[in-house]
């Protein structure tokens, strides 16, 4: 009985984002992103098919800042869950207005479904 109460206590103890994320809740949450972007072509935003380890700033055929140009990020799970914390926080100067997702539970959901989208082509 202790062990078992030993385990709960150090799993509520976790952060959400130690939990495991949910990519079905993601592509809920991705629903914020819909009005700016798409996943396989570009529209407002530059499109999010094969976000996931791509350099910022590198879709073809999109106008990006400077500031995302010159920032040298790559969107892997760190940076992604800082930039939806609030874009402009990450990169002062980008383009994209967007206040963020304050729950982290949610960035770390959306963060798995962008984790499931290929590549567009």
């Amino acid at each position: 009985m202790r062990k078992w109460i030993v385990a709960v206590a150090m799993i509520a103890g976790l952060p959400a984002a130690a939990m495991a994320a949910d990519a079905e809740n993601g592509k809920t949450v991705f629903n914020k992103c819909k009005a700016c972007h798409q996943v396989d072509k570009n529209a407002v935003g530059p499109h999010l098919g094969g976000v996931v380890g791509r350099k910022a700033g590198s879709v073809e055929g999109f106008a990006y800042s400077d500031a995302v140009k010159k920032s040298g990020l790559t969107w892997d799970e760190a940076t992604l869950d800082k930039w939806l914390q609030g874009p402009s926080k990450l990169v002062p100067g980008t383009h994209m207005i967007f206040a963020g997702i304050k729950d982290e539970g949610d960035r770390a959901d959306l963060i798995a479904y962008l984790k499931t989208l290929p590549a567009a082509k």
